[in-house]
């Protein structure tokens, strides 16, 4: 597995993670779109932290250099 996703990337992952678990919890309390948003935060906090995403693998992406 190798790192795929810059330091950048994985920032704005980050960021866009905690908007959406926010949206989820406060504005659409929960319901079944705010658990679909908390499902992706998850899958973006936790490529931040690898610094892989398959979905880049699979489609031949990488933004880091």
């Amino acid at each position: 597995m190798v790192v795929n996703m810059a330091g950048w990337d994985r920032i704005v992952r980050l960021i866009v993670a905690v908007v959406f678990i926010l949206v989820s919890a406060f504005v659409l309390r929960f319901n079944t779109l705010g658990i679909i948003l908390t499902v992706i935060a998850v899958v973006f906090i936790l490529t931040s932290l690898i610094g892989w995403c398959p979905l880049y693998t699979v489609l031949g992406f990488r933004t880091k250099r």
